[in-house]
Order: structure tokens, then sequence, then C-alpha cells
């Protein structure tokens, strides 16, 4: 079969033929539907400080992936063939794409554990999104973030991620406003429910915010979600636009803030999004390529020309 693999900083994937995968005991074999891209793919083209995550090179890169059962190891009893799932990323069995060879392919091998169940009326492009983009939004609003109903919650970047954030911040209770500097989408951001939107967070100072979270994170937006937060009020910081932040320790000292960093998440996550989607409350915005454009849509994804997700649909 084909797939797209990585074999060095700045080089472009590779077509490649590959054996097709096996099921080992305890895992399933599974025809890959859709693939989802990512800025993490487009840095393991451009930042040799990724080469440390890959167990293997060549790789097939891909770590957002849904698809259908078609083969059972020895040992696996909770799945069968036939079942629609998705991949969660960050169990123990480790991430596709890094560990192992991903989603930009026709099949891929993975251990049962990070198997989750992808409702019948979810789309498989949703079913790949939901496996990052919006485990890692669910996650960092509600697990690091502690969201609940009633509260003010300011959302910095309205991106892939900050979009599907916004929304479960929302279908959460929660009054959300939004700071996104291209005013080109900020139609959309009051679409998901957004009370209000601006250009920088800094401009609802005195909303008296009780959560901030940062999906873009180019330093100064940490440092302006830390002044505007109410006292005792949570930063999120997940955005990582830039590596470093210079920030105001005397107000986050004072105020009594507190700055939580959050990384990816949970099986129960990925869930947590799958059913939101199943209710239609929660529709990201997806753009659908080809296989075989995999590479022109990580080079759009680069130079941010992507609305909503990228999602390759790999088979119907």
């Amino acid at each position: 079969m084909k797939a797209w693999q990585f074999t060095n900083t700045h080089e472009p994937l590779v077509l490649t033929d590959v054996d097709e995968p096996t099921a080992a005991p305890g895992g399933v074999v599974v025809d890959i539907k859709s693939a989802g891209l990512c800025h993490s793919d487009v840095g393991m083209l451009e930042d040799e400080g990724w080469l440390s995550t890959l167990a293997k090179r060549p790789i097939t890169l891909g770590h957002e992936v849904a698809g259908v059962i078609t083969e059972v190891g020895d040992g696996v009893t909770e799945w069968k063939i036939g079942d629609r799932v998705g991949f969660c990323p960050t169990t123990s069995a480790g991430a596709p794409g890094y560990a192992f060879d991903g989603g930009f392919s026709f099949k891929a091998a993975i251990d049962q554990e990070a198997l989750v169940r992808i409702p019948d009326n979810v789309s498989f492009s949703q079913g790949a999104a939901g496996t990052d983009a919006g485990m890692t939004s669910h996650h960092a609003v509600i697990a690091n973030g502690q969201v609940k109903a009633g509260d003010k919650v300011g959302i910095i970047g309205f991106g892939g991620l900050g979009s599907i954030g916004a929304r479960v911040a929302v279908l959460a209770g929660a009054e959300v406003y939004i700071a996104e500097v291209n005013e080109k989408i900020w139609d959309q951001a009051r679409e998901v429910g957004a009370k209000d939107v601006a250009k920088s967070i800094a401009e609802f100072k005195e909303i008296g915010l009780d959560v901030v979270v940062d999906f873009a994170g180019f330093g100064t937006t940490t440092a302006e979600a830390i002044e505007t937060v109410r006292r005792g009020g949570r930063v999120v910081q997940v955005g990582m636009g830039r590596l470093e932040s210079t920030i105001s320790t005397k107000t986050l000292i004072l105020s009594e803030v507190t700055l939580v960093g959050s990384q990816g998440g949970t099986k129960e996550d990925v869930q947590g999004v799958y059913d939101y989607f199943a209710t239609g409350k929660l529709n990201p915005t997806l753009t659908e390529i080809t296989f075989d454009e995999i590479p022109e849509g990580l080079e759009k994804l680069k130079k941010g020309e992507v609305v909503g997700r990228l999602v390759a649909k790999i088979a119907d």
C-alpha cells in the first residue's frame, strides 16, 4: 500500500510502497478513512528538535486517525471487525506517526488500549479531528480550565483548537469572550456563541474573566492573559506560537493567578468531544483534502492558509 513517509527534517514527505500491517496480540488493524493534518506535522518537517520524538525513520506521519476495524488480534474481546474507531494519541500504546506508522496511509495497526468508539452519526473526518484538536481543546477547557456553568471565560485564538475550545466552553454553560486578531473570522466566533470578540483579551479586563485559555501562545498573549484574568483567576496555556514568554510575576503573585500548562488529553476527552459531535451542537469547521494532497495541505498549513481543521479523506 502507499504511504506518505517522513525521512528527515527539511526534506519533503516521500510517497512510498509499504507492507500492509497485521494485528498483534491485543491489537487491531484499521482501514483508515480520515487522517488529520496538524501544525506538529509541519514542525516535524521544519525543526530538528522533533526528531527525538520518533521511534524510527522513515515513518508514516499522521497522528489524528479514524477508520474501521478490519482485523483483530488474539486477546481482543471488546472490539470487532466493522467497529468505527478513532485513535487516542496519548495512551501508553504511543502516538501514531511518532511511536509507530500513522495515518497518512490506508491501513494502520494499533493496540486496543488506544481505541475510542466513534458514534454512528459522527463523520470519520470529525472522528480524526476529535482525536487531537478536539481532545486537546476539551482537556484545556474542562479538565485544566475547570470551566463550569456560569463562568466567564476568555479564549485567545480562534483557529482549529480555539474554535473547538470556545464552543466546548459555551456548551459547558460559560459566558465566552474571544480574542482573535483576524477580524475576517469574527462572525464565525459569534456563531459558536461568543458574547463578544476583540483583537486582544486585554479589551475584556473589566469583565472579570474567571478563566482564560490561550490557544495562541505568542508570548504577549500569555502576558496579557495574566494581566486580564480576575484576581484568583486561572490561565491555561495551550498554544506554542512562541516557546518563551515574559510575564509579570508581580501580577501573578499579587493577583494570585493560577497559571497552568495544558498538553493533549485523555481517552475521556476524545469521547467527550465525540459525544458533543453526536449531539450536533459541536460542529467545527473542517477543510477536507485527498490522500494525494497531503504534502500540499501541510504547505498550506505552514502558510496559515487553512480554514478550521485540515483533514485528509483517505477513503469513503
